[in-house]
């Protein structure tokens, strides 16, 4: 099951990314296994989306499995209001999804959070 790599990136990275992919389509090669990237613009900016709630949403997801948003909320000790907002930005983000049964998951074997201070500009 691939991952979902959360990073600082610098501006085109993924267009790079996106042209080897095709040239080595195009060429008959085969394809690796894709993750899933989710670009930043800077550190402050992933963790801006990122909270320390949101983090700790997505570890009791990923130990516990699918649930509502209401038995997520009572495992956290959070208010529903708060974990839904969360979630639904979590969704936007593409880190969760929802099952037909309309629970959330972490649909990722992993997500990985990669942040250098001090590189080079990000866009």
């Amino acid at each position: 099951m691939p991952k979902a790599i959360v990073e600082v990136s610098r501006r085109g990275e993924y267009f790079d990314k996106a042209l080897e992919l095709a040239r080595r389509a195009d060429a008959g090669e085969p394809l690796p296994a894709v993750d899933y990237h989710l670009g930043f613009a800077n550190a402050a900016q992933l963790f801006g989306d990122l909270t320390p709630a949101r983090l700790a949403l997505l570890e009791r997801l990923k130990s516990s499995g699918p649930l509502s948003i209401k038995a997520l909320a009572a495992q956290l000790g959070r208010n529903y209001s708060n974990v839904h907002a969360d979630t639904t930005k979590l969704l936007e983000l593409g880190l969760v999804e929802k099952n037909a049964a309309g629970k959330v998951l972490v649909p990722w074997e992993e997500i990985q959070i990669r942040v250098t201070l001090g590189g080079a500009a990000a866009a």
